[in-house]
């Protein structure tokens, strides 16, 4: 099948030579085009719910709200966008986690400008896109589960649990996700009971091995 209407695409990662480098790439396309930018998982969130892209590209290891979380959030918002994540990493858990969002194609960032276009060319046919130098057989991960699900933490305990990672306390926790600092408070003891971790130190590096930040 060919899609012949105008290709309308979200770009999110936190540094913004990247995006721009994105942007000089996909707009040499004539049916490609750049209708919003974010850098952050919760501002790409956002931006989708008011443009409804067809095709994200989202990084994997962004602040605030990883690209994991945010592209589950955007796909309850509108299923038809088809995401496709960028990252350094290679490993089976961070694929196996990004097809488990939902997300429909797996980019390293170190490939090149010929990918990036075959990518969003792939998925926009409803296929999906694996990185040429990832070992294709990866795909058959999609058959198991996430293996964050492991600690039954919630969205919510995930969302929380990477902004205590990131240095963030109850009450600014509380601000972002519009929660009172006592809520925070009990997602905080929640996830140290499911996970049996009970530093900020230990959770930071558990949040860090699961993917949910970069730190």
């Amino acid at each position: 099948m060919t899609y012949t209407n105008e290709i309308k695409i979200v770009l999110a990662d936190d540094h913004k030579l990247l995006r721009d480098g994105l942007r000089n790439i996909i707009e040499q396309k004539s049916n490609m085009k750049i209708i919003g930018e974010a850098s952050n998982g919760r501002e790409a969130v956002k931006i989708c719910s008011k443009l409804l892209p067809d095709v994200v590209l989202i990084d994997i290891a962004m602040p605030n709200l990883n690209g994991v979380e945010a592209t589950s959030q955007i796909l309850k918002i509108n299923p038809k966008t088809k995401v496709i994540a960028l990252s350094m990493h290679s490993t089976k858990q961070f694929i196996q986690r990004m097809f488990h969002s939902g997300a429909f194609g797996y980019l390293l960032k170190d490939g090149d400008s010929e990918e990036v276009i075959c990518a969003i060319s792939t998925v926009i046919r409803n296929k999906k896109y694996l990185s040429k130098d990832i070992n294709q057989e990866y795909l058959n991960l999609l058959k198991n589960k996430d293996t964050l699900g492991k600690s039954k933490l919630s969205s919510r305990e995930k969302e929380v649990l990477q902004l205590i990672a990131e240095g963030n306390s109850s009450k600014e926790i509380g601000e972002i996700l519009c929660l009172s600092s006592k809520t925070i408070d009990v997602h905080k003891n929640n996830i140290m009971k499911k996970i049996d971790l009970h530093t900020i130190p230990e959770l930071t590096k558990f949040a860090i091995k699961q993917g949910l930040t970069s730190l």
